[in-house]
């Protein structure tokens, strides 16, 4: 049995998963899957989402039991830190070694902070994880409660920083 390893449980990674399962050659396949944030993948596009009911589960695209039932070990919590290609090995953070036939590298992007004075302060927050999420609304529930007139700025006119506009005008207003 071949052994693929695929480095990133976001969007990509769980459709390769799930492509590779629905074919009739996944029997001949052993899947372990590393994703380096603490959930199962989930709906990035719909991230915004989660500022409504603050439910990370709406927003998965499987449940851990889905990869399991599969035959894919999920291993959540965990960063791919080192990749050696001759003698086909990855190592992570955690110091676990495993070996691979294959390797799938679906890691995504990173959030970019621009290079200017104040964004390693308290407070100053990246639009991409669930996890950020759940920074800001902390952070906001303090500060509001401390000063009810604070304000905040959001950098980025983008789709995800409008997104972040309105969730910050919802939380002032609520």
């Amino acid at each position: 049995m071949k052994k693929i390893i695929v480095v990133g449980n976001g969007m990509v990674g769980y459709k390769f998963c799930e492509k590779l399962v629905a074919s009739s050659e996944s029997k001949n396949f052993k899947i372990t899957v590393f994703g380096e944030e603490p959930r199962p993948a989930y709906d990035r596009v719909h991230l915004s989402a989660f500022f409504e009911n603050q439910d990370a589960k709406a927003l998965e695209m499987a449940p851990a039991a889905w990869y399991k039932e599969n035959n894919i070990d999920l291993i959540v919590d965990e960063k791919v830190d080192n990749i050696f290609r001759a003698t086909k090995t990855i190592i992570t953070a955690k110091s676990r070694q495993l070996t691979y036939d294959y390797l799938v590298l679906a890691t995504g992007s990173s959030a970019f902070v621009p290079p200017i004075k104040g964004v390693e302060k308290e407070g100053v927050f990246v639009y991409r994880t669930i996890e950020d999420l759940e920074g800001m609304l902390g952070y906001a529930a303090k500060l509001k409660a401390k000063n009810p007139h604070a304000r905040a700025a959001v950098l980025g006119g983008g789709l995800l920083g409008l997104e972040a506009s309105l969730a910050l005008v919802k939380q002032a207003i609520s």
